[in-house]
């Protein structure tokens, strides 16, 4: 009778549901956007949910003495990081994205951001370059970062050869 209710508490953890979340880094290169649709087919196979992180950090750092708030440029940053956003989603996805995907652009450095991220989810994606790792090209800072602090596993993809990165069109300022 004890061996029985045993199993009964296995079973009772064994079929208990989990909430998953797979989280994928994205920035303008064809990894990324080889990366974004594997992440989608995987969450499809595990009806989980796909989060999809673009993190950018301003180009000057501010002054410690400087107000807080927006500037024109930040602003401007953070409107170009979200057409950098949308076009990567355009090439993985085309003009629909699959239900249960969530995007997010974070302002900050891309390794505290997608570390921070992954302690909520079930596998953090990344893509490389094609031939990172293989012709004796280490990964990028990013992936050597994530690998040292992620919380959840990761997984690396890498683009085809010669596939060539989204183009993203947005205009520029000339001054």
């Amino acid at each position: 009778m004890r061996c029985s209710q045993d199993e009964d508490v296995r079973e009772a953890v064994v079929n208990e549901p989990v909430q998953q979340r797979i989280v994928v880094g994205v920035k303008r290169s064809a990894g990324s956007v080889a990366a974004l649709r594997w992440a989608a087919a995987e969450a499809r196979l595990r009806h989980t949910t796909l989060h999809v992180v673009h993190a950018w950090e301003p180009a000057a750092g501010r002054a410690s003495y400087a107000i807080l708030g927006d500037s024109h440029a930040s602003g401007q940053e953070r409107l170009r990081a979200r057409e950098q956003l949308a076009a990567i989603m355009r090439a993985a996805f085309g003009t629909g994205v699959p239900a249960g995907v969530t995007a997010e652009v974070a302002e900050g450095m891309a390794e505290r951001i997608l570390a921070h991220r992954s302690r909520d989810a079930s596998l953090l994606v990344l893509g490389a370059a094609a031939d990172a790792g293989v012709t004796g090209r280490p990964a990028g800072p990013v992936i050597r970062a994530c690998m040292r602090s992620a919380r959840c596993p990761l997984v690396i993809i890498t683009a085809a050869v010669g596939a060539q990165p989204p183009v993203v069109s947005a205009p520029v300022a000339v001054s």
